[in-house]
């Protein structure tokens, strides 16, 4: 027996149910020691710290 909807959906509750699929822009904070946006809880990809520590080797 396969999966049918008892009745049809209308375009309007269709198109609802489809309106939270949007793309948000990704938050950015600025590096506590060399001040370059990066990704929240993530280590620096330019110096190489997170939480002031250097945990990454950063060659340029």
């Amino acid at each position: 027996m396969s999966i049918c909807p008892k009745n049809k959906s209308s375009k309007g509750h269709r198109d609802q149910r489809r309106a939270n699929w949007k793309m948000n822009a990704p938050t950015l904070v600025k590096c506590s020691k060399c001040g370059e946006l990066m990704m929240p809880h993530r280590a620096c990809k330019k110096c190489g710290t997170y939480n002031k520590k250097v945990v990454v080797s950063v060659e340029d």
